[in-house]
């Protein structure tokens, strides 16, 4: 992942239009206090944050290494390299390389009778209940046959404000970047938008 601009050049540094506009939204005069100059700041501060999240993009917190899972490799061998891999789930592509689909450890467990919304108790709520192995029914398939498709995606010069708002409404823990070709370029995950509010000073409300 890139490293984020430090505070003295990025886009949270707090401008003079950023007091200025800040102090048109206290009402009445004012006479500066430490109250005052408090309640400016913290003002001029939102305002600062909000450009923040108007502009820094994709391409500023993306992870450029991007794991890609082609959408005929078998459930078993893509299952070995998300699990090698350390990663919950992948962009999926076809011989092309454009980006087909999603495939994640959710696909796996819908497959495997689980429901919609796989959790550990479910999954040995269904162990106990019913007899055979469910990793049976992964079995001579392919990714394709179970990955999320259309895919979600984001381009380059998406902010960090719309994907965060992108996560929260699909309900999605990894958004690929792709090019004007469709062909993934980046990805930005859960733990990227994090780090870019965590960098930035804090965490906005969902």
């Amino acid at each position: 992942m890139k490293e984020l601009p430090d505070q003295g050049s990025s886009p949270l540094a707090i401008s003079d239009d950023d007091v200025i506009e800040a102090m048109k939204t206290i009402p009445g005069y004012i006479d500066i206090t430490p109250g005052d100059f408090k309640e400016v700041y913290q003002a001029a501060y939102a305002l600062a944050m909000k450009r923040m999240f108007d502009t820094l993009t994709a391409e500023a917190i993306m992870t450029k290494s991007v794991l890609l899972v082609d959408e005929v490799m078998e459930l078993v061998d893509a299952a070995a390299l998300l699990a090698e891999s350390q990663v919950s789930g992948a962009p999926v592509v076809g011989d092309n390389g454009v980006i087909v689909g999603v495939v994640s450890e959710k696909d796996f467990l819908r497959e495997m009778g689980v429901g919609e919304k796989p959790s550990f108790m479910r999954i040995a709520t269904h162990c106990l209940n019913n007899q055979g192995c469910m990793i049976g029914r992964l079995r001579n398939k392919t990714v394709a046959d179970i990955m999320t498709r259309p895919p979600i995606t984001g381009t380059p010069g998406m902010t960090v404000g719309a994907i965060s708002a992108l996560f929260a409404e699909r309900q999605i823990n990894r958004l690929p970047i792709i090019d004007a070709e469709r062909r993934p370029v980046g990805i930005v995950t859960r733990t990227d938008l994090a780090h870019s509010f965590h960098t930035c000073g804090r965490r906005p409300k969902p």
